[in-house]
């Protein structure tokens, strides 16, 4: 299971997000207060932001801990975006510790990252590829998890023009009844975020700006966790739950 944290609001650095709230994503890596089959985060990380200067957004990832990259902590103190994703990863069995899993994930616009696993992974991976149909638009998707094949079936459904939130929602729709699992899918275009959660928790927090995290990052007010089996949208026009 991982921690996966996305962000939507005015400039803020990456270490005000990630780094300096007393249980941040660098906290969620080795003591993180709301898993709920594992105790350390510690198989990879990755950050991904929109930087006005770039139109394709920008990532940082590692196959180590977070707490061990002093130069991404370094980095962070002075990466200023106004929306990114971030994600610590603790393996499931039977996939390897390696750079390309760490998400998030990226299609060249959007962010992804997923939080949970797919059970019964190997009964389904070929109907998986086939609902996820051709990887070589989105070079994450062949990445050796499970992960990058609901990514590539989100990819496929934005490609189509669904919205942010809809092409999350058709990944849960279609893959639930091949199986079980848990599904909290966080992704961005830079101006929207979006979620789900199903099996595992999540919490969103408005003004200023908008959070959508795995477990509030601190304990100040503000925080509402969003029932399971629900999506999440957040944009311009506020923020939005409703039951998947």
């Amino acid at each position: 299971m991982c921690r996966h944290l996305g962000y939507l609001g005015d400039s803020r650095t990456l270490h005000e997000l990630l780094f300096a709230p007393e249980y941040g994503l660098l906290t969620q890596a080795y003591a993180p207060r709301m898993n709920r089959s594992n105790i350390l985060n510690a198989d990879g990380f990755g950050a991904g932001w929109y930087d006005a200067a770039r139109d394709a957004p920008v990532r940082y990832r590692r196959a180590q801990p977070m707490w061990t990259d002093l130069s991404f902590a370094d980095v962070a103190d002075v990466v200023r975006t106004r929306c990114a994703v971030a994600a610590v990863r603790s393996a499931t069995v039977g996939f390897p510790v390696d750079e390309s899993c760490a998400q998030p994930f990226t299609d060249g616009q959007r962010l992804f990252s997923h939080n949970g696993a797919v059970e019964g992974f190997a009964g389904v991976e070929a109907k998986l590829r086939e609902l996820a149909g051709d990887l070589s638009p989105v070079p994450d998707a062949r990445a050796p998890i499970d992960s990058a094949l609901l990514f590539a079936m989100a990819a496929a459904a934005w490609r189509t023009g669904a919205s942010l939130g809809e092409g999350l929602a058709h990944v849960v729709r279609s893959v639930t009844p091949l199986t079980g699992g848990r599904f909290n899918l966080l992704a961005t275009d830079g101006t929207r975020l979006a979620a789900t959660t199903w099996g595992d928790t999540l919490f969103v927090r408005s003004g200023p700006g908008v959070v959508i995290a795995s477990e509030p990052y601190d304990d100040e007010p503000g925080w509402e966790e969003v029932p399971d089996r629900s999506l999440v949208t957040a944009g311009p026009g506020g923020v939005g739950i409703s039951p998947i």
